[in-house]
């Protein structure tokens, strides 16, 4: 981790220009992300500190580890959003999900089933950060035939693909959105992530940014990403970026 998250940052970012957050894991007890109801209202809370508006929250659905289905998510979902509506906070808060491609995920997609997803047919998915999946393309062309956007989730983090660049032209090419996570840009991630982002940025390949939020110390890390926020001012004075528009 860059030296940038351990000093003690005296200005707190302000993500409010983004206006929506669409990467995020605040569902209770369903996946690595929030572990019950109290931290979720804490972590959003964190993210209305921000300066966020609107709030998609995506839980994975990634078979082999977190078995997630819309009869899991949406009533998770629903318990959440009426905390906040007692707790009086204000804020939108919709859902989809990230999905893992893997079988089960191509089943879905084959079998027609309902697939979450934001502003209509976005919808956010991920792969392996070990190996490129030898169907990859494949999948994703089945997506858009189905009438769904691929949003490829942290493009920056899929560490292989660094060695053959390429593949980021050719996903562009096919009409797949970007989406930058705000930590890989100080190295929460390592290095290697950092300089992914950088060549991302310089070929203006983002499309959407997200906090992909965890946990408290994700909340942490963002509150000290004001050194960033230049970075992502210029991002969203492209025209390329879509947060505003969710």
């Amino acid at each position: 981790m860059l030296s940038i998250f351990q000093k003690k940052n005296r200005t707190k970012a302000d993500f409010s220009e983004l206006n929506c957050d669409m990467h995020s894991h605040l569902i209770p007890s369903i996946d690595d992300g929030s572990p019950d109801l109290a931290t979720s209202l804490q972590l959003i809370n964190g993210l209305i500190d921000l300066g966020y508006k609107k709030i998609i929250t995506t839980p994975h659905i990634m078979w082999d580890m977190y078995k997630n289905t819309p009869e899991i998510i949406l009533p998770g979902y629903e318990a959440v959003k009426n905390e906040l509506k007692k707790n009086n906070l204000n804020v939108e808060f919709e859902v989809a999900a990230e999905y893992f491609l893997d079988d089960y995920f191509e089943k879905l997609v084959d079998s027609d089933a309902p697939l979450l997803t934001f502003k209509d047919n976005l919808i956010l998915v991920e792969f392996s950060f070990v190996t490129q999946p030898v169907e990859l393309k494949a999948i994703l062309f089945k997506l858009q035939i189905k009438g769904y956007q691929p949003v490829i989730a942290h493009p920056e983090r899929y560490l292989y693909l660094g060695a053959q660049k390429h593949w980021y032209e050719e996903m562009k090419d096919t009409g797949c959105l970007f989406q930058l996570n705000i930590l890989s840009l100080g190295g929460f991630y390592g290095k290697a992530p950092v300089e992914l982002s950088q060549y991302l940025i310089k070929q203006k390949y983002y499309n959407l940014i997200g906090t992909d939020l965890h946990n408290s110390r994700h909340i942490e890390m963002l509150e000290a990403s004001s050194p960033f926020l230049p970075i992502i001012k210029r991002l969203i004075d492209s025209g390329d970026i879509l947060n505003a528009e969710l």
